[in-house]
């Protein structure tokens, strides 16, 4: 690869999916219909905590138009006393979690579905349904959930030997964080809160599914895997992989959303029940009250150090929001708030914490982005307290190839100290500033970075050659970052033919082999892997077909530009074969050419990011606007640089709505507040500043064309990069997040 022109490769080809979705022709799940169909909708219930006591469907199912009533009863139940996971969920929550059994756990929780010919229809009968609650006190807030005498949601949880709403821990520890704490010139203790945030995807959930009369199971969904949800939707409705068909529509967002299931298993179910498709779309509402956000968190870390800057010990505690359920992200700031930095002694904990919210879901990096927020705040009041430069103690605690990560592996290569080096070399970071650029409005400056492991896992592709000499790949996971894009790129480079010949397509269940999820910064790392295998397949077939045609070794054809040629003079004088020229001849050369890699994807080395910002604080009104971003990250290799940079800049936005406006608000009857876009605040276009990607493109040497995930790591270092700019300009710390109006006021008056 490395001998070739890199014609297409690091190109801004076409985007293949671009022109139909800026026409409106892309077809998203909702665009779906079917004859016959009807609308299915859920109950939802009224109350933060609660029990069910019975549940009454007659009226509902009395009701003209209605076809199907479905509740908890028939979905599959999972017991309490046995994990059955799947991926990294477990199916005991996932079945609580699609409809409430014991208990509804928030508000929004779905306790029984209907299925009519019209939505109003539907919406009408639910509202028939009687439920016999026992309202129980709820619970929202970490620390509230965590007190001795708390609510407690789940009573068979136990935690230390007693009831509580402590569902998990999680440590790693290496060396002796107490003797490192002795050593140390300078030890900073901080604690940090966080609110949960929403992904903020356009496209609601939705799907619509055919139950046939051979019981045989058609779905079309927004998701972020088919094979997940033909997996998932198995498991809850007892109905056999093999017989469900899960077909991916095109997705409007997910960023970690949309990796597992709400509507799919009822939606099955109101179609078994009533023997006609059932379409179910949910509303902004229903999104934002019942579907996973990013957990909020309480952070306690303590860093030591020497006075030259030398990191000796770091401990931190992470207690992390789950929602009604347990699984929150604990990985995330238990493995890699510490994870780019080389600390002899650290200990890090993490708490699985439930209580009365909708269950949390992945949100890009899941989890990473609060323990750096809290890690990169207390590196920086230490650089600030020793009078070092910041970038600089992260130059000099940098870890490297070789150092033992305190999640497991040995480091390989660590680019790291190239991201911070590409922050401090720009001239952003030495650009002066005005820190007082009228009256009421201080300006300021901070930095920060950020690690995500990166993932690799299964996936699998088809290359075939159509019978005129194009090219069609078959891939098993999701567009959401552009991925087809970016496999065009490297089977055109590869085969030596015009990107415009190459065209990617998303397989369904049944036509493509198994591939795990879109999401992990995973996709473009295993699929350009595969990829790449099966071409590499596909040419040598080539070369093979050619050399039966002339006559000669295999091993005496190359393949150049597209074409098939003698590898030298003594290979003998033949006019080249073109890719269309052999294509003309595959049936009489042994047949259609084309082939399938199914491969568990390895060698996806960590991301790393730095990040550098300029904000202004309007003292009086407590606002804060991001002035300048610039954002530096290890790439490996930009396969599309145009939806790598993309990925940062999404990222990065995303961070800058965690940090100062995005959080859910609740009432004191446990219900979301801000269950709609106009009330729940991310950023538009006015609240952001162009944002500068600095693109490093040191090729991942365990990948043939040098690729490393890059979209979970551009998140990660703004929340504490942001808070490090504010401090800046203002001279106060905020360990509380969002930085939104009220609360920059609040803590200005607090610091007078």
């Amino acid at each position: 690869m490395n001998e070739m022109s890199n014609k297409w490769i690091g190109k801004n080809t076409i985007r293949p999916d671009g022109a139909d979705k800026v026409t409106g022709r892309a077809q998203y799940s909702a665009d779906n219909v079917m004859p016959g169909m009807v609308w299915g909708k859920l109950l939802r219930s009224p109350h933060a905590h609660a029990r069910i006591r019975s549940i009454d469907t007659s009226k509902a199912e009395a009701l003209p138009g209605v076809k199907a009533v479905v509740t908890a009863k028939d979905i599959v139940e999972f017991p309490l006393d046995k994990s059955v996971m799947l991926g990294i969920q477990d199916m005991r929550w996932m079945c609580r979690n699609v409809m409430a059994r014991e208990k509804a756990l928030f508000h929004g929780h779905a306790v029984a579905a209907v299925a009519a010919i019209s939505e109003e229809v539907a919406a009408h009968a639910c509202s028939l349904i009687e439920v016999d609650y026992e309202v129980l006190p709820h619970v929202i807030e970490i620390e509230d959930a965590i007190k001795p005498d708390a609510p407690i949601l789940h009573e068979w949880n136990q935690f230390e030997g007693k009831p509580s709403n402590i569902a998990g821990t999680m440590v790693l520890k290496t060396g002796d964080v107490e003797a490192g704490f002795a050593e140390a010139d300078i030890v900073i203790e901080r604690s940090f809160k966080t609110r949960p945030v929403h992904q903020g995807y356009i496209e609601p959930h939705a799907c619509t599914v055919s139950y046939a009369a051979d019981g045989r199971v058609t779905i079309w969904s927004s998701s972020q895997g088919q094979f997940m949800v033909r997996a998932m939707t198995s498991l809850l409705t007892g109905i056999p992989q093999s017989d469900i068909r899960a077909i991916p529509a095109e997705i409007g967002g997910g960023f970690g959303g949309k990796t597992i299931i709400y509507l799919e298993p009822v939606a099955v179910m109101l179609s078994k029940k009533s023997g006609r498709p059932v379409k179910m779309v949910m509303t902004r509402e229903e999104v934002q009250r019942a579907t996973g956000p990013a957990p909020g968190s309480l952070s306690t870390v303590k860093i030591g150090a020497k006075k030259d800057g030398t990191i000796v010990a770091a401990k931190g505690t992470f207690y992390l929001q789950a929602g009604g359920l347990p699984g929150s992200p604990l990985r995330g700031p238990v493995g890699c708030s510490f994870a780019q930095y080389a600390i002899p002694n650290v200990l890090s904990v993490g708490y699985d914490v439930v209580s009365n919210r909708s269950k949390v879901a992945a949100y890009r990096a899941p989890g990473a982005p609060l323990g750096a927020f809290a890690t990169e705040c207390v590196l920086d009041e230490i650089a600030e307290k020793l009078g070092l430069d910041p970038l600089e103690m992260r130059l000099k605690n940098s870890a490297k190839a070789g150092d033992k990560a305190i999640y497991g592996p040995t480091f390989g290569a660590v680019t790291f100290k190239e991201t911070v080096e590409a922050i401090r070399h720009h001239p952003h970071y030495s650009a002066p500033m005005d820190k007082n650029p009228r009256p009421g409005v201080k300006r300021g400056r901070g930095v920060a970075s950020g690690f995500w492991y990166n993932a690799g896992g299964e996936s699998s592709v088809q290359v075939n050659i159509t019978e005129d000499g194009n090219v069609l790949v078959t891939t098993g996971h999701p567009d959401v970052g552009g991925s087809r894009a970016s496999i065009s790129n490297v089977v055109a480079e590869l085969l030596g033919v015009d990107h415009a010949r190459v065209n990617v397509m998303i397989g369904d269940t049944q036509t493509i082999g198994f591939s795990n999820l879109t999401g992990g910064s995973r996709v473009t790392f295993a699929s350009a892997l595969v990829a790449t295998s099966a071409t590499e397949k596909v040419i040598g077939d080539l070369r093979a077909r050619a050399a039966k045609i002339w006559n000669i070794d295999a091993e005496a054809v190359k393949w150049q530009d597209g074409m098939a040629l003698p590898a030298g003079d003594n290979a003998g004088k033949f006019p080249p074969l073109s890719l269309k020229e052999l294509a003309a001849k595959a049936n009489e050369m042994g047949g259609p050419i084309g082939t399938q890699v199914q491969l568990n994807t390895t060698g996806a080395d960590p991301g790393f990011a730095t990040h550098c910002v300029d904000v202004e604080v309007d003292v009086d009104l407590g606002i804060v606007r991001v002035l300048r971003y610039t954002a530096a990250q290890d790439v490996g290799r930009a396969l599309h640089p145009a939806y790598v940079e993309g990925q940062i800049q999404g990222g990065v936005v995303q961070g800058i709505g965690w940090a100062l406006s995005e959080e859910y608000l609740y009432d004191a009857k446990g219900r979301v507040d801000n269950a709609a876009f106009l009330d729940y605040r991310m950023p538009v276009c006015s609240d952001v500043p162009m944002i500068e990607p600095v693109m490093l493109e040191i090729p991942n040497p365990k990948h043939p064309q040098g690729v490393r995930g890059v979209g979970e790591a551009p998140i990660v270092p703004p929340l504490a990069a942001i808070a490090n700019a504010v401090h800046d300009a203002l001279g106060v710390r905020f360990y509380e997040l969002p930085m939104s109006p009220p609360k920059v006021s609040a803590r200005l008056e607090e610091a007078v």
